[in-house]
């Protein structure tokens, strides 16, 4: 994003840069808050993170109204133009993301409310919690920061998150056929384990939207070798 001597521009973009980093710190509050719901079943928990999908999705409109108004308002080229294609990519990524955290949310009190569910084991929910949290954290600091470094690091802890769901995908199925009581608490687990995977998957956009915003380059579809090529340039 380049430095202007017209002020009220300047102010406009570092408008836009808050509003997604509000709207980042409020879905990170929206996972959180939803994975404990597991733990400790706080029903009033799950039902402000369902609530709060709301005010993820008002937000995103609204910083999609302020990105048009600045595209109408300054006709913005170069990096400028790409710093607010960006943030109307990466609000719409976070805006899923919320979506996410509902599903995790609302299947948390499909559990706690069943009395024929028999109680998950969370351990794999637990780490692959920790490892798109993380993702997610690095992501928008990404952001703040307008590093596109962050990406390659992403990439590989991706993987990571992809192997850990499969394992909890067959963590889960062993559950189902040890026994047949648990199997709808273990279709829950899977779900919730498919959401935070996609959570990581949508943290790792975020970071390819800060490449194509600092270097011009789009690479959702780069292998990393040509992602490090990109970066070198």
């Amino acid at each position: 994003m380049a430095i202007h001597s017209y002020s009220a521009f300047d102010q406009e973009l570092e408008k836009l840069r808050a509003q997604v980093i509000e709207m980042g710190g409020i879905v990170e509050e929206q996972i959180k808050d939803a994975v404990s719901t597991l733990k400790d079943a706080d029903s009033k928990k799950i039902d402000r993170v369902i609530a709060r999908d709301e005010e993820v999705n008002q937000l995103q409109m609204l910083i999609d109204e302020s990105c048009e108004l600045v595209l109408v308002k300054r006709t913005p080229v170069s990096s400028d133009l790409r710093f607010v294609l960006c943030v109307q990519k990466i609000t719409t990524d976070l805006e899923r993301i919320g979506d996410e955290a509902t599903k995790i949310a609302r299947a948390a009190k499909r559990i706690f409310e069943s009395d024929r569910m028999a109680k998950p084991s969370l351990a794999d929910i637990n780490s692959l919690y920790k490892l798109v949290s993380a993702m997610l954290h690095d992501a928008l600091d990404s952001f703040v920061r307008m590093d596109p470094e962050t990406l390659l690091a992403l990439i590989k802890r991706d993987e990571t998150v992809d192997e850990k769901y499969q394992l909890c995908m067959r963590h889960q199925l062993t559950f189902m056929l040890e026994d047949p009581r648990k199997i709808s608490s273990a279709l829950e687990v899977i779900y919730i384990a498919k959401a935070l995977e996609r959570i990581g998957d949508h943290s790792e956009n975020i970071t390819e939207h800060v490449v194509y915003s600092v270097k011009g380059a789009d690479v959702r579809h780069s292998s990393p070798k040509e992602i490090r090529k990109e970066l070198r340039s």
